[in-house]
């Protein structure tokens, strides 16, 4: 956690406790440690989530772009294992149905794909696995506009940080 320096986070988790393999996110992070454990989040995301209609599921993508900044709550004195909660800018993409209107029973769908945009917040728990190795365990939450599906979005997830 030295000032200034740089790092590279991969996540990845659930969006829903249901159907597990269709409701996921997986997150690219370039993070910039300032001062006292806090840093500077740049993230880059994509979100596959799915919804019944009938028989079928329904494909939700989103692609979002994150950018906001992480304060350091509580940590030991070595600051080995830390506690950490954010607060994000959030814009991008949704695609509903991958950018079909027409369902396979003829139905036409009126939710369509658009611009979205809206705030998050996080909290992280951060571990060193070694000198430049940090494990996270994050809760989340994202409340969108721009959306015709839910605005409140959770998530929870695991990821690896590698400082340089």
């Amino acid at each position: 956690m030295v000032y200034k320096q740089k790092a590279l986070e991969v996540s990845a988790g659930l969006l829903s406790s249901k159907e597990v393999r269709s409701n996921y996110y997986v997150n690219l992070t370039l993070n910039s440690y300032a001062r006292r454990g806090n840093y500077w989040i740049w993230s880059a995301e994509f979100q596959r989530r799915t919804t019944d209609y009938k028989q079928w599921k329904l494909p939700l993508e989103n692609y979002l772009g994150e950018v906001g900044y992480s304060v350091q709550l509580l940590s030991d004195a070595k600051k080995f294992i830390t506690l950490n909660a954010g607060l994000t800018g959030v814009a991008g993409y949704e695609v509903v149905n991958r950018g079909d209107s027409l369902l396979s029973d003829g139905a036409l769908l009126l939710n369509k794909g658009g611009f979205i945009f809206g705030t998050g917040g996080r909290l992280s728990l951060e571990t060193y696995l070694s000198d430049t190795v940090v494990l996270l365990l994050q809760g989340r939450i994202r409340v969108l506009w721009g959306t015709d599906l839910e605005q409140l979005r959770p998530s929870s997830g695991i990821g690896l940080r590698v400082n340089f």
